[in-house]
């Protein structure tokens, strides 16, 4: 039903870890594009979905990071450790600069691994659909949104379908409104004939190897709002002090005490989730675990919001 699409830094992977007994238990199937040339994260990620019960995809041509030339040693993680095993399948990102006979040799490579086709950016689908017809009733496609529109996404319509959109609209963290739309694709996704959806959690799919200097701190936060058809926004609460690259400790104080605040008016709509306690934890001791592990609680809450509400 649910596929958060994760590129593999050490946060992101973490979060897998942490949430992979409710992923399983709500069979959510996470999509992962390994970008760091260690893959060490990536298999103890993939052990504890396995242990816990649960399925994933795992993309062996990344398009962004240290596999972009070659995904080789993800193809061979999967061969050594995966092989036979329909738990963890391999995910073939078809981008534009893919032509069709990458692509089909890519899928014929990895036959053995129930191949998940993601779709972001490719321009010849038409001919794809045609070669993998046979194949095509036991197949699953990703499609991500924004490269993928309702008549490519047609050529596919006899395969399981799943659409990915992009709700988070990165800017500077200085940037941000205080509040946003982030999508209403957990409701309408069979609307548009998918058979389910996904997004890029609150880190988006704009890929970037560091944040830099944080001018300011933005924690983001997603709810669903019951009074607007349930529909999903964001949280966006930014530190006060915008110009200097310095104090990040100060500027997420600055941060969490506006989430507090929202938190104690009793209006946020905010989803008391595991990762929500803990930061009212961070606030109660004034602690600062640094902006990554903010990032893996924003995304843990996205998770923890969205199994509520489909549970």
């Amino acid at each position: 039903m649910y596929h958060p699409y994760f590129r593999g830094k050490q946060f992101e992977l973490i979060t897998i870890r942490e949430t992979a007994p409710l992923l399983a238990q709500k069979g959510f199937v996470p999509i992962i594009e390994p970008v760091r040339e260690a893959l060490g994260g990536l298999e103890r990620t993939l052990k504890a979905i396995c242990d816990a019960g649960g399925k994933a995809i795992v993309i062996v041509n990344p398009y962004h990071g240290d596999h972009r030339e070659s995904g080789l040693s993800i193809t061979n993680l999967l061969q050594q450790s995966y092989l036979g095993n329909d738990t963890i399948v391999a995910g073939i990102l078809l981008r534009s600069d893919m032509t069709l006979e990458e692509a089909i040799a890519c899928h014929a490579n990895h036959e053995d691994h129930h191949p998940v086709i993601v779709h972001a950016g490719f321009t010849a689908p038409k001919t794809l659909a045609a070669h993998l017809a046979d194949k095509m009733a036991d197949m699953c496609n990703v499609f991500v949104e924004d490269h993928a529109k309702i008549l490519y996404r047609k050529h596919f319509e006899d395969s399981t379908r799943i659409l990915v959109r992009d709700g988070f609209k990165r800017q500077r963290n200085a940037d941000y409104p205080e509040m946003e739309e982030f999508s209403d694709l957990h409701i309408t996704y069979e609307e548009v004939g998918m058979a389910g959806f996904g997004d890029f959690l609150i880190v988006g799919d704009v890929y970037s190897e560091s944040g830099g200097p944080a001018y300011a701190v933005a924690i983001h936060l997603t709810f669903i709002d019951p009074d607007k058809d349930d529909v999903m926004y964001i949280y966006h609460f930014v530190s006060e002090t915008k110009d200097t690259p310095t104090d990040p400790a100060g500027k997420f104080g600055q941060a969490l005490a506006k989430l507090i605040r929202k938190l104690d008016s009793g209006k946020s709509k905010l989803l008391e989730t595991s990762a929500i306690k803990e930061f009212r934890e961070l606030h109660a001791k004034g602690h600062f675990p640094g902006l990554g592990y903010v990032k893996k609680l924003s995304m843990k809450h996205h998770i923890e919001t969205l199994a509520a509400y489909l549970g």
